[in-house]
């Protein structure tokens, strides 16, 4: 049996969590209504139970059934005390938000977490290309893999700085690119991408 996932992952007390009954699952007094658990598990890798104890840590931090950016940000930066993470929470929203609409549904929510701690390498994979494609275009540029970058040593904070140089972000890039970019074009396609990191992966 899969273990649950993690909890603290919207911060909600151990008191919301226990004190819940599936009587939480009554949704007329949400703006967003969710899709049926049974659909949902076949979508994701989930049983009904963690998709409930999911839900009702979502319901908790969002009653209104969706989560906006800012409120994502805060969320996620509680996460990160020792660093700045609001440019990456950004990111991470983004990706996130499937239907680009400006919020995270519930839908939106699970299915990601699903892949990230569940999904197969490629499907990880293809989770973390579109993270890094920011502008949606199906490429990676050399630009938008350093703004990623930073964000993710901004984040970090004191336990990346000041042992790290400020030209460590951009060397990191540079030498990752030019081992992604095999045809040498200026983009990182998702094929290119998957096939350098497993090949990466296979060699440590």
């Amino acid at each position: 049996t899969s273990r649950a996932p993690k909890k603290q992952i919207l911060k909600s007390s151990n008191d919301n969590y226990c004190n819940s009954s599936d009587s939480d699952l009554e949704l007329s007094t949400v703006r967003h209504q969710p899709e049926g658990l049974e659909q949902l598990q076949a979508q994701t890798k989930f049983t009904k139970k963690e998709l409930q104890s999911l839900y009702r840590g979502f319901k908790n931090e969002c009653p209104s059934g969706l989560v906006d950016e800012e409120t994502f940000k805060t969320i996620y930066s509680q996460f990160f005390p020792q660093g700045d993470a609001t440019t990456y929470a950004h990111f991470l929203f983004n990706a996130f938000d499937l239907d680009r609409n400006g919020s995270i549904r519930f839908e939106d929510f699970v299915i990601g977490l699903s892949v990230l701690l569940r999904g197969s390498v490629t499907e990880k994979l293809n989770w973390a290309f579109n993270l890094y494609d920011i502008n949606k275009d199906g490429y990676i540029t050399k630009e938008e893999m350093l703004l990623i970058m930073k964000s993710i040593y901004d984040m970090m904070g004191r336990y990346t700085y000041p042992s790290v140089r400020d030209e460590a972000p951009s060397e990191h890039v540079e030498k990752f690119f030019q081992k992604m970019d095999r045809n040498r074009d200026g983009v990182v396609t998702i094929e290119e991408f998957i096939e350098t990191c497993q090949k990466l992966s296979d060699d440590v």
